[in-house]
């Protein structure tokens, strides 16, 4: 009698327990056929005192799992809100020194004594200097202030920071590239936080490995969010952590990346369970085909299917093969993902609303905020026949004819038209339809490579308006850009649809707040670094008039008190032509420092690291915080990182910033 109260004890709690769990009527586990079950639920389970034990056990185990995996959204949540501490606090600690510390206010800074450097380029600048001699020793202090020498870290600090600054090369036979160190070392902390959120508490025994698998589904679906809420065109989280949206996109690949890997390992886990590890008696599915069959199983291939191939066409080799392809892909395949994850099993579903309510606010915002202007352009083929020059002018709009906004819309989720105005290094979408209608239904990105319209803060005058003028440089490949280069050949205007701006004003920020500037560009990296040099050396007051190069300033052009130096590196003379000469020669005027080898077709590899690592001592050495932006190939992009990470060992104050370009 005992035994038989013991065993309809254990049939009850065992019901309870799967009925929280929603695994009642499930063929993963249930003996029972979920679409023939018996009439008693009771029925559903064994009589066997053991086996209801085992069962019971089984379910706790499920349970408090999940409930961990459920705790993980808790730690995101956290950190977010740490990552947002940290960045409120630096920007309100943010303080320029004032002009004179460094500097006496009648004395002018080692920025007025400019040069331009370009061999080749015209025979009056003379030569390139080498790298030894970029500083100007007849300027450096014979006898230094401590106040004016950068304070050195210690052994440890240091040692740690440049090792955080440094990127390693390239993963050897696939070539991969690898981000710095500290980006990988963030993203390597996020993953093991995930297998131990995975992994902890897990019985290891093989009769429970119905646990593992089932958890590394249920880590796919606590990730949905986060993976959203990275894709975001609006981009909460670069408000809230500074992060740009180049740098949380880097993250939210790696975030899709492992996503995909826990779907396979909860694929594969699953199949192991059922045709290797189960015992006979919890088998609902008598034969593959019943199982293979069964709604829950063709839902959730559905799934795993959709997100594997949005993961397979999001790969970098894909986008630049396929842009097209991989545009009209993601959107599709995410919704479909969505609907069979939604419909695979219950506990997906409101981590599978969150998702889709964070997807839908973006777009819904995004497009309440679209700001598309359609305009007529000139296009031309510059010299090389492989980059395309498309380039239009405006007057911009007074400041008493803005935009209508939406009340109860935040202000920094209604950016301004492009017809307004832009920021440096802020980008835009191009659709040409022209080119045929599937090209219409496409827009693409590109940086703006023209200097940003000067800042107004009072109206100017109405006889003499501000102008703007924008230029997008478009190297060809495939697709898109080839049907626009053989559109090009045979004519000169076109009429093309913006959709813009977008950016973040991360990289501008951190070169004003240092008292020397060092961008360098490799090949069409400059249309990142031109327009923050000429926002760092012009005075863009309400009296600026043209930033093209094209008309002079109204104002008297004021040299910035911070040096500003320009390494630009070719592969061929005549990428020269991207940048008219006169709009170098203003800059030079106005302070900046500005080296071109040269091209790297002709002479090889000019010694960046040498460039940047002098600039940085000449500068340190007058006490000057550095500020480093590069933007170009990632071959560049990590000598430039790699220069300012040994700076950084020797105790020198140096940020770097890489703008890398390509989506």
């Amino acid at each position: 009698m005992e035994s038989a109260e013991r065993c309809a004890w254990l049939q009850s709690a065992v019901a309870h327990a799967s009925d929280m769990l929603t695994l009642a009527n499930v063929c993963k586990i249930s003996v029972a056929s979920s679409q023939d079950g018996p009439e008693n639920p009771d029925d559903r389970f064994p009589t066997d005192p053991e086996k209801l034990e085992y069962l019971l056990k089984l379910l706790k185990a499920l349970y408090d799992a999940r409930f961990i995996a459920a705790s993980y959204n808790l730690v995101v949540i956290l950190a977010i809100f740490v990552l947002s501490c940290i960045h409120r606090r630096e920007t309100r600690s943010r303080t320029r020194l004032p002009p004179n510390s460094l500097l006496a206010a009648d004395q002018q800074p080692s920025s007025s004594s400019s040069s331009s450097t370009i061999e080749g380029m015209a025979t009056s600048l003379g030569h390139v200097k080498a790298a030894s001699d970029v500083v100007d020793v007849e300027r450096l202090p014979l006898l230094g202030s401590k106040q004016a020498l950068p304070q050195k870290k210690g052994l440890i600090p240091r040692a740690v920071s440049s090792w955080l600054a440094r990127q390693p090369p390239p993963v050897p036979i696939i070539n991969k590239t690898l981000p710095s160190n500290g980006t990988s070392l963030f993203i390597a902390s996020w993953i093991c936080l995930n297998v131990s959120v995975h992994l902890l508490l897990l019985p290891f025994r093989w009769d429970f490995f119905f646990v593992f698998a089932d958890k590394a589904g249920f880590m796919f679906i606590v990730n949905l969010p986060l993976l959203y809420l990275l894709s975001a065109k609006n981009q909460p989280l670069s408000l809230l952590t500074g992060y740009s949206y180049e740098a949380l996109n880097i993250f939210h690949r790696r975030v899709g990346e492992f996503m995909c890997f826990e779907a396979v390992v909860h694929f594969i886990g699953m199949v192991v369970w059922q045709f290797v590890l189960m015992a006979d008696w919890l088998k609902a599915s008598t034969t593959p085909r019943d199982y293979w069959t069964h709604p829950l199983i063709l839902f959730g291939i559905a799934s795993f299917s959709s997100y594997q191939l949005l993961f397979l066409t999001s790969m970098g080799s894909f986008r630049q093969r396929w842009y097209e392809i991989f545009l009209a892909s993601h959107v599709s395949l995410q919704i479909a993902a969505l609907i069979f994850l939604w419909m695979h099993y219950y506990t997906s579903r409101p981590y599978v609303a969150l998702s889709l309510m964070i997807f839908l606010v973006d777009r819904i915002i995004w497009r309440l905020n679209l700001k598309r202007v359609s305009i007529t352009a000139d296009v031309r083929i510059l010299e090389g026949g492989e980059t395309l020059l498309v380039s239009a002018d405006w007057d911009l709009p007074s400041l008493s004819d803005k935009p209508s906004r939406r009340w109860w819309l935040p202000s920094c989720f209604q950016p301004e038209p492009l017809t307004h105005g832009w920021q440096p290094t802020d980008h835009v979408f191009i659709s040409v339809p022209v080119l045929g209608r599937s090209h219409a239904l496409q827009a693409h990105p590109f940086t703006i490579a023209s200097a940003a319209p000067p800042r107004r803060s009072v109206e100017p005058d109405p006889q003499r308006p501000v102008h703007a003028w924008l230029t997008l440089l478009i190297r060809t490949y495939d697709g898109f850009t080839a049907d626009f280069l053989r559109y090009a050949e045979t004519n000169s205007r076109v009429q093309v649809t913006l959709d813009g701006p977008y950016g973040s004003s991360h990289t501008l920020d951190m070169l004003r707040e240092s008292d020397c500037a060092i961008l360098v560009a490799g090949g069409s990296g400059i249309a990142v670094t031109f327009p923050l040099v000429w926002a760092l050396l012009h005075d863009l007051d309400p009296q600026s008039q043209s930033v093209s190069g094209k008309t002079r300033r109204a104002g008297r052009a004021v040299p910035a008190r911070q040096c500003v130096h320009l390494l630009w590196v070719t592969h061929s003379r005549s990428h020269r032509s991207w940048v008219p000469q006169q709009q170098f020669d203003e800059l030079v005027s106005l302070g900046l420092n500005i080296v071109i080898p040269e091209p790297t077709a002709e002479c090889g590899r000019p010694d960046v690291a040498g460039y940047v690592y002098g600039w940085i001592q000449g500068a340190t050495a007058e006490g000057r915080k550095v500020g480093v932006v590069a933007s170009g190939p990632d071959g560049l992009n990590r000598v430039v990182r790699n220069a300012c990470a040994d700076a950084i060992g020797t105790g020198l104050d140096v940020r770097v910033t890489v703008e890398k370009f390509g989506w």
